[in-house]
Protein backbone atom coordinates (compact mmCIF):
# COMPACT_ATOMS: atom_id res chain seq x y z
CA UNK A 1 0.00 0.00 0.00
CA UNK A 2 1.37 3.42 -0.94
CA UNK A 3 1.71 6.18 1.63
CA UNK A 4 -1.15 8.03 -0.06
CA UNK A 5 -3.44 4.99 0.16
CA UNK A 6 -2.45 4.64 3.81
CA UNK A 7 -3.34 8.27 4.44
CA UNK A 8 -6.72 7.84 2.77
CA UNK A 9 -7.52 4.76 4.82
CA UNK A 10 -7.03 6.21 8.28
CA UNK A 11 -9.49 9.09 8.22
CA UNK A 12 -13.00 8.70 9.52
CA UNK A 13 -15.91 11.16 9.57
CA UNK A 14 -15.40 11.66 13.31
CA UNK A 15 -12.08 13.41 12.79
CA UNK A 16 -12.06 17.20 12.77
CA UNK A 17 -9.05 17.41 10.49
CA UNK A 18 -9.24 18.66 6.91
CA UNK A 19 -8.22 15.67 4.83
CA UNK A 20 -7.90 17.50 1.53
CA UNK A 21 -5.74 20.21 3.09
CA UNK A 22 -3.40 17.65 4.67
CA UNK A 23 -3.04 15.85 1.37
CA UNK A 24 -2.24 19.15 -0.36
CA UNK A 25 0.43 20.06 2.22
CA UNK A 26 2.19 16.71 1.93
CA UNK A 27 2.05 16.64 -1.85
CA UNK A 28 3.15 20.23 -2.48
CA UNK A 29 5.99 20.63 0.05
CA UNK A 30 9.46 20.94 -1.52
CA UNK A 31 12.53 20.04 0.57
CA UNK A 32 14.72 23.05 1.52
CA UNK A 33 17.51 23.94 -0.92
CA UNK A 34 16.37 21.10 -3.16
CA UNK A 35 14.11 20.35 -6.09
CA UNK A 36 12.87 17.12 -4.50
CA UNK A 37 9.22 16.90 -3.43
CA UNK A 38 8.40 15.58 0.01
CA UNK A 39 5.77 13.23 -1.44
CA UNK A 40 8.54 11.25 -3.17
CA UNK A 41 10.28 10.69 0.17
CA UNK A 42 7.26 9.59 2.23
CA UNK A 43 7.16 5.88 2.99
CA UNK A 44 4.53 5.81 5.71
CA UNK A 45 1.71 7.95 7.11
CA UNK A 46 -0.36 7.24 10.19
CA UNK A 47 -3.13 9.41 11.68
CA UNK A 48 -4.78 8.94 15.04
CA UNK A 49 -7.21 11.70 15.92
CA UNK A 50 -5.34 15.00 15.58
CA UNK A 51 -1.87 13.38 15.66
CA UNK A 52 -0.03 12.78 12.39
CA UNK A 53 2.92 10.37 12.21
CA UNK A 54 5.01 10.52 9.06
CA UNK A 55 8.10 8.60 7.93
CA UNK A 56 10.42 10.16 5.35
CA UNK A 57 13.73 9.19 3.73
CA UNK A 58 16.65 11.62 3.88
CA UNK A 59 20.40 11.73 3.20
CA UNK A 60 23.32 12.92 5.36
CA UNK A 61 23.66 16.26 3.60
CA UNK A 62 20.02 17.04 4.42
CA UNK A 63 20.42 16.52 8.17
CA UNK A 64 20.78 20.23 8.85
CA UNK A 65 17.35 20.88 7.36
CA UNK A 66 15.39 18.32 9.41
CA UNK A 67 14.28 20.80 12.07
CA UNK A 68 13.22 23.27 9.40
CA UNK A 69 11.24 20.59 7.57
CA UNK A 70 9.49 19.59 10.77
CA UNK A 71 8.65 23.14 11.84
CA UNK A 72 7.36 24.19 8.45
CA UNK A 73 5.20 21.08 8.12
CA UNK A 74 3.90 21.45 11.68
CA UNK A 75 2.87 25.05 11.03
CA UNK A 76 1.13 24.15 7.78
CA UNK A 77 -0.59 21.07 9.21
CA UNK A 78 -1.81 22.94 12.28
CA UNK A 79 -4.13 24.89 9.98
CA UNK A 80 -5.51 21.55 8.79
CA UNK A 81 -6.45 20.41 12.31
CA UNK A 82 -3.27 18.48 13.18
CA UNK A 83 -2.15 19.38 16.71
CA UNK A 84 0.93 17.16 16.89
CA UNK A 85 3.36 16.04 14.20
CA UNK A 86 5.64 13.06 14.79
CA UNK A 87 8.24 12.96 12.02
CA UNK A 88 10.31 9.81 11.73
CA UNK A 89 13.47 10.00 9.62
CA UNK A 90 15.07 7.08 7.77
CA UNK A 91 18.55 8.27 6.79
CA UNK A 92 20.55 6.63 4.03
CA UNK A 93 24.24 6.21 4.84
CA UNK A 94 25.66 7.35 1.49
CA UNK A 95 25.70 6.55 -2.19
CA UNK A 96 23.12 7.10 -4.90
CA UNK A 97 19.99 8.82 -3.68
CA UNK A 98 16.82 6.83 -3.89
CA UNK A 99 13.53 8.67 -3.73
CA UNK A 100 11.80 5.99 -1.66
CA UNK A 101 12.79 3.49 0.98
CA UNK A 102 11.09 0.23 1.78
CA UNK A 103 13.78 -0.74 4.31
CA UNK A 104 15.60 -2.74 1.61
CA UNK A 105 19.03 -1.25 1.06
CA UNK A 106 22.14 -1.81 -1.01
CA UNK A 107 25.35 -2.87 0.68
CA UNK A 108 26.52 0.72 1.07
CA UNK A 109 23.29 1.94 2.65
CA UNK A 110 21.70 1.71 6.08
CA UNK A 111 18.63 3.14 7.70
CA UNK A 112 17.94 4.60 11.11
CA UNK A 113 14.99 6.32 12.66
CA UNK A 114 14.51 9.49 14.63
CA UNK A 115 11.44 11.18 16.02
CA UNK A 116 10.40 14.82 16.22
CA UNK A 117 7.34 16.27 17.88
CA UNK A 118 5.85 19.73 17.99
CA UNK A 119 6.17 19.63 21.77
CA UNK A 120 9.99 19.46 21.60
CA UNK A 121 12.40 22.12 20.50
CA UNK A 122 15.18 19.79 19.35
CA UNK A 123 15.38 16.75 17.16
CA UNK A 124 16.22 13.41 18.78
CA UNK A 125 19.21 11.67 17.27
CA UNK A 126 19.77 10.65 13.69
CA UNK A 127 21.95 7.55 13.86
CA UNK A 128 24.64 7.01 11.26
CA UNK A 129 25.86 3.71 9.83
CA UNK A 130 28.32 3.17 12.67
CA UNK A 131 25.54 3.50 15.23
CA UNK A 132 26.87 6.81 16.57
CA UNK A 133 24.34 9.34 17.75
CA UNK A 134 24.90 12.74 16.21
CA UNK A 135 22.45 14.61 18.45
CA UNK A 136 20.80 14.34 21.88
CA UNK A 137 19.76 11.00 23.43
CA UNK A 138 16.41 9.52 22.38
CA UNK A 139 13.49 9.66 24.77
CA UNK A 140 12.93 6.05 25.98
CA UNK A 141 9.28 6.89 26.68
CA UNK A 142 8.73 7.95 23.08
CA UNK A 143 10.40 5.29 20.89
CA UNK A 144 10.36 5.65 17.11
CA UNK A 145 7.66 3.78 15.27
CA UNK A 146 9.19 1.31 12.85
CA UNK A 147 5.95 -0.03 11.41
CA UNK A 148 2.40 1.21 11.67
CA UNK A 149 -0.17 -1.20 13.08
CA UNK A 150 -2.90 -2.29 10.66
CA UNK A 151 -6.09 -0.26 10.66
CA UNK A 152 -9.64 -1.54 10.61
CA UNK A 153 -10.17 -0.23 7.09
CA UNK A 154 -7.21 -2.28 5.88
CA UNK A 155 -8.60 -5.59 7.22
CA UNK A 156 -10.22 -7.67 4.45
CA UNK A 157 -13.82 -8.69 4.95
CA UNK A 158 -14.65 -12.32 5.73
CA UNK A 159 -16.10 -13.93 2.59
CA UNK A 160 -19.14 -15.34 4.41
CA UNK A 161 -19.69 -12.92 7.30
CA UNK A 162 -21.30 -9.57 6.61
CA UNK A 163 -21.01 -7.99 10.08
CA UNK A 164 -18.96 -8.70 13.19
CA UNK A 165 -20.25 -7.27 16.48
CA UNK A 166 -18.14 -7.35 19.63
CA UNK A 167 -19.87 -7.58 23.00
CA UNK A 168 -17.38 -6.17 25.47
CA UNK A 169 -16.94 -4.95 29.02
CA UNK A 170 -14.07 -3.42 30.90
CA UNK A 171 -14.37 -5.91 33.74
CA UNK A 172 -15.76 -9.35 34.44
CA UNK A 173 -18.97 -10.18 36.25
CA UNK A 174 -21.26 -7.66 34.56
CA UNK A 175 -23.25 -10.21 32.53
CA UNK A 176 -21.46 -9.81 29.18
CA UNK A 177 -21.74 -13.45 28.08
CA UNK A 178 -25.38 -13.67 29.13
CA UNK A 179 -26.06 -10.54 27.10
CA UNK A 180 -24.18 -11.95 24.10
CA UNK A 181 -26.20 -15.15 23.80
CA UNK A 182 -29.53 -13.41 24.35
CA UNK A 183 -28.78 -10.67 21.82
CA UNK A 184 -27.67 -13.27 19.28
CA UNK A 185 -30.92 -15.21 19.76
CA UNK A 186 -32.93 -11.99 19.62
CA UNK A 187 -31.29 -10.94 16.34
CA UNK A 188 -32.10 -14.39 14.99
CA UNK A 189 -35.75 -13.90 15.95
CA UNK A 190 -35.68 -10.69 13.91
CA UNK A 191 -34.85 -12.75 10.82
CA UNK A 192 -31.06 -12.37 10.66
CA UNK A 193 -28.62 -15.23 10.19
CA UNK A 194 -26.51 -15.11 13.34
CA UNK A 195 -23.48 -16.98 14.67
CA UNK A 196 -21.61 -16.80 17.99
CA UNK A 197 -17.85 -16.95 18.59
CA UNK A 198 -16.61 -17.18 22.17
CA UNK A 199 -13.40 -15.14 22.31
CA UNK A 200 -13.14 -15.39 26.10
CA UNK A 201 -10.28 -17.88 25.80
CA UNK A 202 -9.53 -18.10 29.53
CA UNK A 203 -13.11 -18.25 30.81
CA UNK A 204 -15.40 -19.67 28.12
CA UNK A 205 -19.01 -19.84 29.31
CA UNK A 206 -20.93 -19.79 26.03
CA UNK A 207 -21.11 -23.63 25.75
CA UNK A 208 -22.91 -23.88 29.10
CA UNK A 209 -25.24 -20.98 28.34
CA UNK A 210 -26.25 -22.42 24.96
CA UNK A 211 -26.65 -25.98 26.22
CA UNK A 212 -23.88 -27.69 24.22
CA UNK A 213 -21.11 -27.94 26.80
CA UNK A 214 -19.02 -31.09 26.41
CA UNK A 215 -19.66 -31.36 22.68
CA UNK A 216 -16.70 -31.25 20.28
CA UNK A 217 -16.85 -29.84 16.74
CA UNK A 218 -16.10 -32.05 13.77
CA UNK A 219 -13.19 -31.25 11.47
CA UNK A 220 -13.77 -31.09 7.74
CA UNK A 221 -11.04 -30.19 5.22
CA UNK A 222 -8.82 -29.12 8.15
CA UNK A 223 -11.47 -26.66 9.35
CA UNK A 224 -13.79 -26.73 12.35
CA UNK A 225 -17.48 -27.32 11.73
CA UNK A 226 -19.32 -25.06 14.21
CA UNK A 227 -21.80 -26.63 16.59
CA UNK A 228 -25.50 -25.84 16.42
CA UNK A 229 -27.35 -24.10 19.23
CA UNK A 230 -30.99 -23.20 18.65
CA UNK A 231 -30.30 -22.94 14.92
CA UNK A 232 -27.16 -20.80 15.33
CA UNK A 233 -23.58 -21.88 14.47
CA UNK A 234 -21.47 -21.57 17.62
CA UNK A 235 -17.82 -22.18 18.47
CA UNK A 236 -15.81 -21.73 21.65
CA UNK A 237 -12.43 -22.80 22.99
CA UNK A 238 -14.57 -24.53 25.63
CA UNK A 239 -15.75 -26.93 22.94
CA UNK A 240 -12.16 -28.00 22.34
CA UNK A 241 -10.96 -28.55 25.92
CA UNK A 242 -13.51 -31.30 26.53
CA UNK A 243 -14.60 -30.53 30.11
CA UNK A 244 -15.22 -27.74 32.61
CA UNK A 245 -12.09 -28.39 34.64
CA UNK A 246 -9.28 -27.95 32.12
CA UNK A 247 -7.65 -24.51 32.48
CA UNK A 248 -6.41 -22.67 29.40
CA UNK A 249 -2.98 -21.65 30.72
CA UNK A 250 -1.69 -19.89 27.61
CA UNK A 251 0.41 -16.80 27.17
CA UNK A 252 -0.91 -13.94 25.07
CA UNK A 253 0.46 -14.93 21.62
CA UNK A 254 -0.91 -18.46 21.88
CA UNK A 255 -4.31 -17.24 23.05
CA UNK A 256 -4.60 -14.72 20.23
CA UNK A 257 -3.43 -17.38 17.76
CA UNK A 258 -6.20 -19.68 18.96
CA UNK A 259 -8.76 -16.91 18.50
CA UNK A 260 -7.65 -16.24 14.93
CA UNK A 261 -7.83 -19.97 14.19
CA UNK A 262 -11.40 -20.14 15.53
CA UNK A 263 -12.35 -17.20 13.33
CA UNK A 264 -10.50 -18.06 10.12
CA UNK A 265 -10.37 -21.87 10.18
CA UNK A 266 -14.05 -22.47 10.82
CA UNK A 267 -16.63 -23.35 8.17
CA UNK A 268 -18.96 -20.51 9.10
CA UNK A 269 -22.10 -20.49 6.95
CA UNK A 270 -23.25 -17.27 5.30
CA UNK A 271 -24.02 -14.97 8.22
CA UNK A 272 -25.57 -11.54 8.55
CA UNK A 273 -23.99 -11.14 11.98
CA UNK A 274 -21.27 -12.91 13.97
CA UNK A 275 -21.49 -12.01 17.66
CA UNK A 276 -18.15 -12.25 19.46
CA UNK A 277 -18.16 -12.59 23.23
CA UNK A 278 -15.04 -10.69 24.30
CA UNK A 279 -12.89 -11.34 27.36
CA UNK A 280 -12.88 -8.56 29.95
CA UNK A 281 -10.18 -5.91 29.82
CA UNK A 282 -8.14 -4.24 27.08
CA UNK A 283 -5.33 -6.68 26.34
CA UNK A 284 -3.83 -8.81 23.58
CA UNK A 285 -7.07 -10.30 22.31
CA UNK A 286 -8.78 -6.91 21.98
CA UNK A 287 -5.83 -5.51 20.02
CA UNK A 288 -5.65 -8.60 17.80
CA UNK A 289 -9.33 -8.28 16.95
CA UNK A 290 -8.89 -4.61 16.13
CA UNK A 291 -6.00 -5.26 13.76
CA UNK A 292 -6.91 -8.58 12.13
CA UNK A 293 -10.70 -9.06 12.18
CA UNK A 294 -13.09 -6.73 10.31
CA UNK A 295 -15.41 -5.33 12.98
CA UNK A 296 -18.69 -3.52 12.30
CA UNK A 297 -19.11 -2.23 15.83
CA UNK A 298 -18.89 -2.88 19.55
CA UNK A 299 -21.55 -3.04 22.25
CA UNK A 300 -20.48 -2.14 25.79
CA UNK A 301 -22.07 -3.96 28.71
CA UNK A 302 -21.80 -2.39 32.15
CA UNK A 303 -23.61 -2.15 35.46
CA UNK A 304 -24.53 1.21 37.04
CA UNK A 305 -21.78 0.72 39.61
CA UNK A 306 -18.98 3.30 39.48
CA UNK A 307 -16.24 0.66 39.45
CA UNK A 308 -17.80 -1.03 36.42
CA UNK A 309 -18.24 2.32 34.67
CA UNK A 310 -14.57 3.19 35.18
CA UNK A 311 -13.53 0.01 33.37
CA UNK A 312 -16.18 0.44 30.68
CA UNK A 313 -14.68 3.85 29.88
CA UNK A 314 -11.33 2.18 29.19
CA UNK A 315 -13.02 -0.21 26.78
CA UNK A 316 -14.69 2.64 24.89
CA UNK A 317 -11.42 4.58 24.71
CA UNK A 318 -9.66 1.54 23.27
CA UNK A 319 -12.30 1.05 20.57
CA UNK A 320 -12.11 4.74 19.68
CA UNK A 321 -8.35 4.53 19.27
CA UNK A 322 -8.47 1.48 17.02
CA UNK A 323 -11.31 2.96 14.94
CA UNK A 324 -14.05 0.51 15.93
CA UNK A 325 -17.43 2.28 16.25
CA UNK A 326 -19.22 1.86 19.58
CA UNK A 327 -22.84 1.08 18.76
CA UNK A 328 -24.09 1.77 22.26
CA UNK A 329 -24.17 0.90 25.95
CA UNK A 330 -26.29 -1.69 27.73
CA UNK A 331 -26.87 -1.15 31.44
CA UNK A 332 -27.19 -4.60 32.99
CA UNK A 333 -28.47 -5.34 36.51
CA UNK A 334 -30.08 -1.92 36.37
CA UNK A 335 -32.82 -2.55 38.91
CA UNK A 336 -34.16 -5.33 41.12
CA UNK A 337 -37.79 -6.00 41.94
CA UNK A 338 -38.42 -8.09 45.03
CA UNK A 339 -40.35 -11.24 44.17
CA UNK A 340 -42.13 -11.17 47.54
CA UNK A 341 -43.22 -7.56 48.01
CA UNK A 342 -42.63 -5.94 44.61
CA UNK A 343 -40.28 -3.28 46.00
CA UNK A 344 -37.91 -1.90 43.33
CA UNK A 345 -34.32 -1.15 44.31
CA UNK A 346 -31.23 0.00 42.38
CA UNK A 347 -28.72 -2.28 44.09
CA UNK A 348 -25.72 -1.25 41.94
CA UNK A 349 -26.56 2.44 41.72
CA UNK A 350 -28.56 4.52 39.30
CA UNK A 351 -27.95 6.45 36.08
CA UNK A 352 -24.51 5.06 35.29
CA UNK A 353 -25.41 3.96 31.78
CA UNK A 354 -26.96 7.36 31.03
CA UNK A 355 -23.82 9.17 32.14
CA UNK A 356 -21.60 6.94 30.04
CA UNK A 357 -23.80 7.37 26.96
CA UNK A 358 -23.87 11.14 27.41
CA UNK A 359 -20.14 11.38 27.99
CA UNK A 360 -19.28 9.65 24.71
CA UNK A 361 -22.37 10.70 22.73
CA UNK A 362 -23.43 7.11 22.11
CA UNK A 363 -26.89 5.56 22.57
CA UNK A 364 -28.05 3.84 25.72
CA UNK A 365 -29.44 0.76 24.01
CA UNK A 366 -31.40 -0.40 27.03
CA UNK A 367 -31.54 -1.44 30.66
CA UNK A 368 -31.76 -5.03 31.85
CA UNK A 369 -33.03 -6.06 35.29
CA UNK A 370 -31.28 -8.01 38.00
CA UNK A 371 -33.60 -10.97 37.74
CA UNK A 372 -33.13 -14.50 39.06
CA UNK A 373 -34.83 -16.00 36.00
CA UNK A 374 -32.10 -14.65 33.69
CA UNK A 375 -29.45 -16.46 35.72
CA UNK A 376 -31.46 -19.65 36.09
CA UNK A 377 -32.21 -19.89 32.38
CA UNK A 378 -28.63 -19.41 31.13
CA UNK A 379 -27.37 -21.85 33.73
CA UNK A 380 -29.85 -24.38 32.33
CA UNK A 381 -28.74 -23.72 28.75
CA UNK A 382 -32.00 -22.04 27.71
CA UNK A 383 -31.39 -18.26 27.68
CA UNK A 384 -34.17 -15.76 28.34
CA UNK A 385 -35.07 -15.24 24.67
CA UNK A 386 -35.64 -18.99 24.30
CA UNK A 387 -37.31 -19.43 27.71
CA UNK A 388 -39.53 -16.38 27.18
CA UNK A 389 -39.03 -14.98 30.67
CA UNK A 390 -39.69 -11.39 31.77
CA UNK A 391 -36.40 -10.14 30.31
CA UNK A 392 -36.93 -11.59 26.81
CA UNK A 393 -38.72 -8.50 25.47
CA UNK A 394 -35.92 -6.25 26.73
CA UNK A 395 -33.31 -8.24 24.82
CA UNK A 396 -35.42 -8.15 21.65
CA UNK A 397 -35.91 -4.37 21.96
CA UNK A 398 -32.13 -3.89 22.24
CA UNK A 399 -31.55 -6.22 19.29
CA UNK A 400 -33.92 -4.13 17.18
CA UNK A 401 -31.80 -1.04 17.82
CA UNK A 402 -28.61 -2.91 16.92
CA UNK A 403 -30.18 -4.27 13.72
CA UNK A 404 -31.02 -0.71 12.63
CA UNK A 405 -27.37 0.27 12.98
CA UNK A 406 -26.04 -2.44 10.67
CA UNK A 407 -24.74 -1.01 7.38
CA UNK A 408 -27.14 -1.31 4.49
CA UNK A 409 -24.71 -0.60 1.62
CA UNK A 410 -21.02 -0.76 0.83
CA UNK A 411 -18.94 2.40 0.94
CA UNK A 412 -18.70 4.36 -2.32
CA UNK A 413 -15.35 3.32 -3.83
CA UNK A 414 -15.15 6.54 -5.86
CA UNK A 415 -14.60 8.65 -2.76
CA UNK A 416 -11.06 9.84 -2.14
CA UNK A 417 -11.32 9.51 1.64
Amino acid sequence: MSWLSSLKSVFSPLHTVNEEAIQHVLQSYILPESEHALKDRISQVNVQGDILQITINTYPEEKQHLQQIHDELADALEKCGIKELNMHVIQQKSGQKKESCGHQHAEDESCATSTTQTATSHLPPVVDAAGQSSMQEADPNNPPIQKAAPHQRDVPKHPRIQNVILVSSGKGGVGKSTTTVNLALALQKLGLKVGVLDADIYGPSIPTMLGNAGKTPMIEAEQFVPLDAFGMPVLSIGHLTGDHNTPVAWRGPKATGALMQLFNQTLWPDLDVLMIDMPPGTGDIQLTLAQRIPVTGAVIVTTPQNVALMDAVKGIELFNRVQIPVMGVIENMSTHICSNCGYEEQIFGQGGGDKLAEQYDIPLLGRLPLNVSIRENVDAGTPSVIAGDDAADSYIAIAQQIAKKLPKAEKDQNRIF
